[in-house]
């Protein structure tokens, strides 16, 4: 069976301008530090295993730089293998929009998103048996 190529760096980050540029002015209210995107990955911090990759995160730093979405090239190459070149830039437009919620709700003082990261990370740590 043959996979398709994972998208390169350069590849996401055009894909990912290209969403950012048709997201309404709006959304980036006080989102003064823009999306940014790493090479890095970044495991997840309540991972078990090596199976738990943060592909995204929102920040809100009041006293530094502000609020600003990152995007993990590295997590994404690492969930992206096996995936079309369609499934892999669904996965990026999911979570690009899933970081924008999360700075959205911030903003209003609502945090639906979390609770359901939080319901998420308890059944991973249910299928781990923890």
């Amino acid at each position: 069976m043959e996979f398709d190529p994972i998208l390169t760096y350069e590849e996401v980050y055009e894909y990912l301008n290209g969403i950012a540029e048709g997201l309404p002015a709006g959304l980036y209210t006080h989102l003064n530090g823009g999306i940014l995107l790493q090479q890095e990955a970044l495991l997840s911090p309540y991972a078990l295993q090596d199976d738990l990759h943060t592909l995204g995160q929102y920040t809100h730093a009041p006293s530094g730089l502000g609020r600003y979405i990152t995007i993990y090239y590295g997590s994404f190459e690492k969930i992206a293998l096996g995936k079309s070149t369609e499934e892999q830039k669904n996965l990026l437009r999911e979570v690009l929009l899933h970081e924008f919620t999360h700075h959205l709700e911030n903003l209003a003082g609502l945090k639906d998103l979390e609770v359901e990261d939080a319901e998420l990370l308890r059944r991973y740590f249910q299928y781990h048996g923890k």
